[in-house]
């Protein structure tokens, strides 16, 4: 009879152990997601130009994929991040005007796959709604694919 309270305690500990961690994991993961969003996708590619920490978050075989009438439009990442040095060196590039919001919509995130749904806004108006994957490496997170859509 100890021997069976026994089991069954130690069965309850190690299922409430495990229940502790799987409740911490996703919350941990999401934060680590939004972490790499922020840095090298909002203030990176958009607020701070910084083609570095671009070249951190992104996975070297990311690209933004769009409708080009019945094909795929694709653009790779190494063409995005010397389009942002250059404009962020052009004469006519003024930081004080390039201010973006940012509003996370929605974090999704099973194991090593994640999804974020993520509005941006410039000048008060709703410019993109953007829909980014990303993929868990042994780096860390990497943000590998990205579709939008651009508002009016």
């Amino acid at each position: 009879m100890k021997r069976s309270v026994l089991l069954s305690s130690v069965f309850v500990f190690v299922f409430l152990l495990v229940g502790m961690n799987a409740t911490e994991y996703i919350p941990k993961e999401e934060e680590a997601v939004k972490k790499v969003i922020m840095n090298g996708y909002v203030h990176g590619a958009f607020n701070e130009l910084n083609p570095e920490a671009m070249a951190e978050a992104f996975h070297k075989d990311f690209a933004i994929f769009s409708v080009n009438g019945e094909e795929i439009g694709r653009y790779p990442i190494s063409n995005w991040i010397e389009s942002t040095k250059n404009r962020k060196e052009s004469p006519d590039f003024d930081p004080e005007k390039n201010v973006w919001e940012s509003k996370f919509t929605s974090i999704s995130v099973t194991g090593n796959a994640a999804s974020v749904e993520l509005e941006l806004h410039h000048e008060g108006k709703h410019v993109f709604t953007d829909y980014l994957s990303l993929l868990k490496f042994e780096s860390g997170w990497k943000v590998v694919a990205k579709v939008y859509y651009r508002h009016q």
